[in-house]
């Protein structure tokens, strides 16, 4: 698996995003907590498709980081704390 870095800027995670087929989206039923994903290619059951504005206000309200690879090809990401 390639290196993962930290990346916090709207514009890079939107544009890697959608450079890789994919879309916000946040878990079913998890209206308070707002937990976000990165959704690839069919819609994954269990989570709904949100636009960019509600993703990022949920993001920078949670202190979120997208975990994005080196490598331009692969599509392995995760969204973590910044906080540790």
């Amino acid at each position: 698996m390639a290196p993962l870095r930290p990346e916090t800027d709207h514009h890079a995670i939107r544009r890697w995003t959608e450079s890789h087929g994919g879309r916000p989206a946040k878990v079913d039923g998890d209206e308070g907590a707002g937990a976000l994903r990165l959704d690839f290619e069919e819609p994954e059951p269990g989570l709904t498709e949100i636009d960019w504005p509600e993703f990022f206000e949920i993001f920078e309200r949670r202190r979120l980081a997208v975990l994005l690879p080196d490598d331009r090809r692969s599509r392995c990401s995760a969204i973590v704390s910044r906080d540790g």
